[in-house]
């Protein structure tokens, strides 16, 4: 057992943030993780104008070209703004596989293939994972609240609150797959699109919505991260003390 997750005894008087302070520490903390507004523009887009220079002209070609070309613009801008690419990036990705794929089937309803077996992918790891005893959604958050592991064993009120996070985002994405993916094999191209792009930011904003109640609701993060260095200042007095003794 780590020192970032080993049991630890607490008192009373260790007392809990305000409860506005903890939602608003909470609500930052999924903003950061999950890109807020600009992360969602930059899922949206490349679908977007993908669908819609598909239905105007039907051509596979000019409108995978466009959606990979606005997806790596997205990246540039955010290069030379020095800003979080991670989410610019995964949606290079995602779109580039689309393209790939439709363009070696010749079938446009694959441009949507890759990142709808992702999503079922995701799906099914929230479930596992929360089945599991380590919850995905705590695996993702831990590092963004500084808690790390460490709710896995020294708070099993937060590793409730990521289990019940975890199953939310899970069953979501469930009944996100349960739409598309019948309509993968009866619907056109363009309808299949235009349900993507309009499941692309209400399940998302439901889950991360969930998200926030149940862990404004759990017990406050273990900031591990200060919890080390202040066993480094600790040890150092330590050693300081030790030194001027031996003097």
């Amino acid at each position: 057992m780590t020192s970032l997750d080993k049991p630890t005894t607490t008192t009373n008087d260790q007392q809990q943030p305000d409860s506005h302070d903890a939602k608003a520490v909470t609500e930052a903390a999924l903003f950061e993780a999950f890109g807020g507004v600009r992360g969602m523009v930059e899922t949206v887009l490349p679908g977007l104008l993908f669908v819609t220079i598909f239905t105007i002209n039907k051509d596979l070609h000019i409108a995978a070209v466009a959606a990979l070309a606005v997806s790596v613009l997205l990246v540039a801008v955010r290069l030379i703004r020095r800003d979080t690419v991670k989410h610019a990036f995964s949606g290079v990705f995602g779109v580039a596989f689309g393209v790939v794929f439709a363009m070696m089937t010749g079938n446009a309803k694959d441009f949507y293939l890759p990142g709808m077996i992702y999503t079922l992918g995701l799906a099914l790891a929230y479930i596992v994972t929360t089945i599991a005893g380590v919850p995905l959604i705590g695996l993702i958050l831990g590092p963004v609240f500084k808690e790390n592991l460490s709710w896995r064993t020294r708070n099993p009120g937060r590793k409730k609150a990521y289990a019940k996070a975890s199953w939310a985002w899970g069953l979501i994405l469930l009944a996100k797959c349960a739409i598309l993916f019948p309509l993968y094999w009866w619907a056109d191209t363009a309808q299949l699109g235009w349900v993507l792009v309009a499941l692309k930011i209400p399940p998302f904003l439901l889950a991360v919505y969930l998200t926030w109640v149940f862990l404004a609701k759990a017990p406050p993060p273990i900031d591990v991260f200060a919890e080390m260095e202040a066993e480094e200042r600790a040890e150092k007095e330590r050693e300081a003390a030790a030194r001027r003794s031996e003097g």
